[in-house]
């Protein structure tokens, strides 16, 4: 699903480049769920652009379901982008003046799917992420934890195959973060591959595939031991 092969990225402050990538090698299979966790300037704020085609690499390639994307033209990125990834953000980034159903219905808008269909999907967005009771509620009318579930919802209505969430919990009292997290945990179940920035171990930890980030440079660590699924009670085959 995505492969590095010696990723850099520069940037120049002032008189000084900063070596923001350097040399990345790393694979994520689709269907993973992925970590990225470092310090400060560490470079998972970088790396994540590059992931979600909003940068690109100075050097190096980067595939993306099967095709280089390097050195695609802007709009060539952007129609990928759409069509492959979706963002969550730790700011939710919602339109105030829109309720929860026209949040989750604009990225549709804007691929010119029809009214009927846009507000169908959203609805069961909506309903997949707890929110079948709030669809007519703006953001100010919803709580922490209600924006970014409405952002989770909005983030899958094109059906991407990559999730990318960029401290999904971080602005969330404990019980709404984990009320998230365990979506998107549900979301990845389904088969969507998930990469999670995060500041906080405890979250990191839950990840199968785990990025440590320091100075542009990726240790990755893969746990053998997934998750097992709740037993329903039924005897194996």
């Amino acid at each position: 699903m995505i492969r590095f092969e010696n990723i850099c990225r520069d940037f120049k402050v002032g008189d000084e480049t900063v070596h923001a990538l350097k040399d990345v090698n790393q694979h994520i299979e689709a269907g993973e769920y992925a970590s990225i966790m470092g310090p400060s300037g560490s470079g998972k704020s970088t790396l994540l652009n590059v992931l979600g085609l909003l940068d690109t690499p100075n050097s190096g390639h980067y595939w993306l379901n099967g095709r280089d994307v390097s050195k695609l033209p802007d709009d060539d990125l952007a129609a990928t982008r759409h069509e492959i990834i979706g963002f969550v953000f730790q700011s939710f980034h919602l339109i105030q003046r829109m309720t929860a159903l026209e949040n989750v219905e604009l990225p549709m808008v804007l691929a010119g799917i029809a009214p009927a269909e846009r507000q169908d999907r959203a609805r069961q967005m909506l309903c997949k992420t707890g929110l079948e009771s709030r669809m007519s509620h703006r953001p100010d009318q919803l709580s922490g934890g209600q924006r970014q579930r409405v952002a989770i919802a909005r983030s899958i209505v094109m059906e991407p195959k990559v999730l990318l969430a960029d401290e999904p919990t971080g602005n969330l009292d404990s019980q709404s973060g984990k009320e998230v997290l365990d979506i998107l945990e549900e979301l990845h179940a389904d088969g969507l591959t998930l990469i999670l920035v995060t500041h906080d171990p405890v979250i990191g930890q839950r990840s199968h595939l785990h990025l440590r980030m320091t100075d542009g440079i990726i240790k990755a660590e893969r746990q053998h031991l997934q998750r097992q699924p709740e037993d329903n009670g039924d005897a194996p085959s």
